[in-house]
């Protein structure tokens, strides 16, 4: 039976109720549209981080999702040009608790209802967002149809129907829609304050990173810790990568579900392992490499997506504020002999690393690059780069 429809929380009036999130067992939320005009269907999930709504928005991770933001003030600092992930957001759409305000930041370039517009980001303010996390937190993820017209007039029952027959996200490679189509190089590093984006340091490393949805600010920090990046599309062979001739290759984070794109990605995975050169994985990197070594992934009740989650590193004990974005894991109890966890989630147990023993490979659930989020793990990078020295 379809929840009861929560009561529209609409400060302007019920004239601007010009937007729609409508799950697929029928409950609506209605609010104030704002971006782009028209509907997108996708799966709702929540994001805790108080910071980098801009960042969040722009990460290909979020490919086939509709983001409900629990922190309130989405919009304060504005959006400009730098913040940006990708250049093609993948995100279908935005639900926000307030109605967005002027923008007041010294970096701002537009208001943020005018960026989702050039965008193409269907988003809906003033709707109870506590009331839909409870709901995805008690009843797991939701697929839904978010909708903006401003005219406010829907046909309810026919949202419900395109949101209730959506495959969703099991089974879904979606790596292969946001992946790069031809091999590139990075050189840009991390931003810094007053400063801005540092320039091409001196390479000490050739790193080749398959990209399945890849950050901008991962490459950038790969470039940090002194390598040179060639991104190359996520179906690239083992023998195409080797060609290249890396210190080590890295395993970028991305959408949908792993096993999809394990079909191809893993088996190349697997040589790249045997090849015996440094791996880094991250978020789907973590989850394909760990499929590679002959672990399980799995599909999460509500997921992990936001700046704030303590996870434990099980060799020093040291606990680390995280930033992640993931609706599958590995399955903790499908290690086999020879990987070890080396990281666990301490909200709900599960996995968060892995490494092989006697090989220098190793990945993380987690986000070191911290776009948002703090930079307890950026270590993990400079391990990486440990690695290839020894190897060098």
């Amino acid at each position: 039976m379809a929840s009861p429809a929560p009561e529209p929380m609409d400060p302007w009036g019920p004239a601007l109720l010009t937007g729609r999130l409508v799950l697929a067992d029928g409950t609506i939320f209605r609010g104030t549209g704002l971006g782009a005009t028209g509907e997108a269907v996708g799966e709702v999930c929540f994001n805790t981080a108080i910071t980098g709504y801009q960042e969040i928005l722009t990460d290909p991770s979020y490919a086939g999702q509709i983001i409900a933001f629990t922190f309130p003030h989405i919009g304060n600092v504005g959006a400009n040009d730098e913040d940006e992930e990708a250049a093609h957001p993948a995100v279908r759409g935005a639900v926000l608790r307030a109605g967005v305000t002027t923008p007041s930041n010294w970096r701002a370039a537009n208001h943020l209802d005018v960026w989702l517009k050039k965008r193409g980001i269907v988003a809906l303010a003033g709707i109870d967002t506590r009331a839909l996390t409870a709901r995805i937190r008690d009843q797991g993820f939701a697929n839904a149809v978010i909708a903006h017209e401003p005219s406010g007039r829907f046909d309810e029952d026919a949202l419900r129907r395109a949101a209730a027959g959506w495959n969703g996200l099991i089974g879904a490679d979606l790596a292969k829609d946001v992946s790069t189509r031809e091999r590139y190089s990075w050189s840009e590093g991390r931003w810094h304050w007053k400063e801005g984006f540092s320039g091409k340091p001196d390479a000490r490393f050739h790193v080749v990173a398959m990209d399945f949805g890849a950050k901008r600010n991962i490459l950038r920090s790969l470039t940090e810790i002194g390598a040179r990046v060639t991104v190359v599309p996520a179906d690239a062979s083992a023998a195409d990568i080797l060609a290249l001739a890396p210190d080590g290759v890295f395993l970028s984070n991305g959408p949908g579900d792993p096993a999809a794109t394990g079909v191809y990605a893993v088996p190349t995975i697997k040589a790249l392992v045997e090849s015996g050169k440094p791996i880094f994985g991250i978020c789907l990197g973590h989850q394909m490499l760990a499929l590679a070594l002959g672990c399980r992934t799995e599909k999460m009740h509500q997921g992990h997506h936001g700046a704030n989650h303590p996870v434990k590193e099980l060799s020093t004990g040291k606990v680390e504020i995280v930033s992640m974005n993931h609706g599958f894991t590995v399955a903790g109890d499908s290690l086999p002999k020879g990987v070890v966890q080396t990281h666990v989630s301490l909200f709900d147990g599960t996995n968060c690393g892995i490494a092989l023993e006697g090989r220098p490979v190793f990945s993380v659930q987690h986000h070191p690059e911290a776009s948002p989020g703090p930079q307890d793990s950026f270590y993990l990078f400079d391990r990486f780069a440990e690695m290839m020295e020894r190897r060098a």
